[in-house]
């Protein structure tokens, strides 16, 4: 019987990929529009291999690539980029098809939802607010309440010990296998893998099912569950 499905939060519930593409665009113009004149499209590239470096949720990407570009950070240039990319982010900062009509359908079924996220615990819940999906999970857990990043079966283990469930009465889908799908594996869980949010061309993600819409959690709960 599963009690609960575990989601991971970017590329899994949210596009984070695609937000994150068209906001570095946005603000790439916008800097060159200020007076930076560089290249668009090395410039895309380049941040984007700081992102890959420091991290994905770096704040100050544009400061350290203006820095590495120009050797200087003019306050005119980054509040060009800042600003383009905040709204640029809010534009596309978008649910995948059947998020919320796969959650309704869950709740509705009895099914406890959580978050296990490696995003940092301000961010993560900046973004479940703005998609109004702050009041569906229950724990959402970020890197900064587990210490540790999946593939490490804390972050799982804590989230069943919250919802005081057995690994086998539980779910977890998530878009990367090295990290989603190993972990909740190694602790007894069955997984998902959230083929529609692969930013890696996956070709054997190793786990249980593998969807290529979200919808798809609903039928796979309902024969597992018996409904």
């Amino acid at each position: 019987m599963i009690k609960a499905i575990i989601f991971d939060l970017d590329n899994t519930l949210l596009d984070f990929v695609k937000m994150k593409q068209f906001s570095v665009k946005a603000a790439i113009t916008a800097m060159n529009e200020a007076g930076l004149e560089v290249d668009e499209k090395k410039a895309y590239e380049d941040i984007f291999d700081l992102y890959i470096e420091r991290g994905w949720e770096n704040q100050q990407v544009f400061d350290d690539y203006l820095n590495q570009t120009v050797g200087e950070v003019s306050n005119k240039i980054l509040a060009a980029g800042i600003v383009s990319y905040r709204r640029a982010r809010e534009a596309t900062l978008l649910v995948y098809p059947n998020v919320n009509r796969t959650l309704i359908q869950l709740i509705k079924m009895g099914i406890n939802l959580a978050v296990v996220s490696d995003a940092p615990s301000r961010e993560a819940w900046m973004r479940l607010y703005y998609l109004n999906l702050h009041h569906v999970f229950d724990p959402v857990l970020t890197f900064d309440d587990t210490g540790v990043r999946k593939p490490s079966p804390k972050p799982f283990q804590m989230a069943l010990d919250y919802l005081k469930i057995k690994p086998n009465e539980a779910i977890m889908i998530g878009d990367w296998p090295e990290r989603d799908v190993v972990g909740a594996k190694e602790i007894g869980m069955k997984t998902i893998f959230a083929r529609y949010g692969d930013t890696f061309g996956t070709v054997d993600s190793g786990a249980d099912w593998d969807v290529n819409n979200v919808y798809e959690v609903v039928n796979i709960i309902k024969e597992l569950n018996d409904v």
